[in-house]
C-alpha cells in the first residue's frame, strides 16, 4: 500500500492536469517595453499557439535597429507547445489513475526536463534576436545588443524591458509546484515507519514550497563612479548623500542627492502605486541603506550635497545627534520632507 498515492496527492494531480489544459487558452509569458515616446507601454505576449500584442509596432522598431521581425510561422515551438501541454495534462491524469509512486517520480522528471528545455529555448530565441542584427540597419550602436531579459528588468537604450510570466505561465509554475508537493508527500510516506505513520498535509507542503519558490527584489549598493543619478544623470561620486527608489517590479532608481530623489518623486514619472520602498544612504556609513520612513534626517545650510539638497540620513538617532552640532542642522521627519 505504501507505493500507492494517497488521496491528497491524487487530488492535487487532477487540479494540475486541469490547470495545464487552461494554459492552452491563456498568455504564458509577457514582455513589456516602456519608453517616454510610448507612455502606455508596448507588450508582447507569448501563447501556446503564437504571439499577440503590439507586434506591428515592435516589428517597426526592430527594423530600425536591425533586429528580425517577429512572425508566428518562424517558430516551430508554436506547433509543438500545444501538444506538450496536452501530453502533460493526460500524463497527470494517467498517473492519478495508475496510482503508483514510480509513475509519479517519472512524471516529475519529465516535467522538470521539459521546463529546463523550454527556458533554454526561450533564452536562445532572445539571444538570436538580440544579437544577430542587420549590419545595414538605420540605427547602429557599436557593441550594443538588444537581448531582452530572461526574467526581470533590463534597460535597452531608452526602453525599459520587463520579462515576466503571465497568467498561463503562473498556472504552469503552479502545476509544477503541485507535482513537487506530491513527490514530497509520497517520499515522506514511503520513508516513514509503519508503526509511526505521519500524516502530511498536502496544502501545508504546497504553501511551504510556494513560499520558498518566490523571490523578492531588494535595494542595491550604489557603485561610486559607475552608477548615474536617474534624475540629473550625473555620475554618483559620493554615496553618502544618495537614495534609491525600489519599484514593485524590482527596478531600482538611484540618486546622488536628496534634491534629486524628491524632484523625481514629485515629477510623477513613476506612479506612486508602483513604488515599493524608498531607501536613503546612511551618512555615517556611506554604504548601508535605511528605509526612508525609518530614517533620522538632518537639514541645514552647511550640508553640501552634490545637488545642494541640504539633507542627510542616518540609521540611528545617536549618529544624527553627533552630526547635528557639526553641521548646525535640525532634525526633520520624512513625512515633513515629503510634503
Amino acid at each position: 500500500m505504501k507505493n500507492k498515492l494517497n488521496i491528497g496527492s491524487r487530488i492535487l494531480l487532477v487540479v494540475a492536469a486541469i490547470g495545464l489544459v487552461v494554459v492552452l487558452y491563456l498568455p504564458i509569458w509577457r514582455i513589456e517595453l516602456n519608453a517616454p515616446q510610448y507612455p502606455e507601454g508596448l507588450s508582447l505576449t507569448i501563447h501556446a499557439k503564437g504571439l499577440q500584442g503590439n507586434i506591428d509596432i515592435i516589428n517597426g522598431l526592430n527594423h530600425y535597429i536591425g533586429m528580425k521581425t517577429l512572425h508566428n510561422e518562424d517558430f516551430i515551438e508554436f506547433t509543438i507547445l500545444p501538444y506538450c501541454f496536452v501530453f502533460f495534462a493526460i500524463a497527470f491524469t494517467l498517473v492519478t489513475i495508475m496510482n503508483r509512486r514510480k509513475w509519479l517520480n517519472l512524471l516529475f522528471a519529465l516535467f522538470i526536463t521539459f521546463g529546463i528545455i523550454a527556458f533554454v529555448d526561450f533564452w536562445r530565441w532572445e539571444y538570436n534576436y538580440g544579437h544577430n542584427l542587420n549590419p545595414n540597419a538605420a540605427i547602429i550602436v557599436p557593441g550594443m545588443a538588444y537581448q531582452p531579459p530572461l526574467i526581470g528588468f533590463k534597460q535597452l537604450l531608452n526602453f525599459g524591458a520587463y520579462s515576466i510570466p503571465d497568467s498561463g505561465g503562473w498556472i504552469f509554475i503552479g502545476a509544477g509546484i503541485l507535482l513537487l508537493t506530491c513527490v514530497i508527500i509520497e517520499w515522506k510516506r514511503y520513508r516513514v515507519v509503519k508503526k509511526r505513520s505521519t500524516f502530511v498535509n498536502p496544502v501545508l507542503v504546497f504553501a511551504v514550497c510556494f513560499s520558498l519558490s518566490s523571490c523578492q527584489a531588494g535595494p542595491e549598493a550604489i557603485k561610486i563612479g559607475k552608477d548615474n543619478c536617474d534624475f540629473c544623470k550625473m555620475t554618483i561620486s559620493d554615496a553618502r548623500y544618495g537614495a534609491e527608489v525600489l519599484t514593485k517590479k524590482g527596478k531600482v532608481y538611484k540618486f546622488d542627492d536628496m534634491h534629486c530623489v524628491m524632484a523625481f518623486l514629485r515629477s510623477k514619472k513613476l506612479d506612486d502605486a508602483e513604488v515599493k520602498d524608498i531607501y536613503l544612504v546612511d551618512f555615517a556609513d556611506g554604504h548601508s541603506l535605511v528605509k526612508a520612513a525609518k530614517s533620522y534626517l538632518l537639514q541645514g545650510e552647511e550640508i553640501h550635497g552634490p545637488m545642494n539638497g541640504n539633507v542627510i540620513a542616518f540609521k540611528n538617532k545617536d549618529s544624527m545627534t553627533e552630526k547635528a552640532a557639526r553641521f548646525k542642522a535640525v532634525a526633520i521627519g520624512w513625512e515633513q520632507l515629503n510634503k
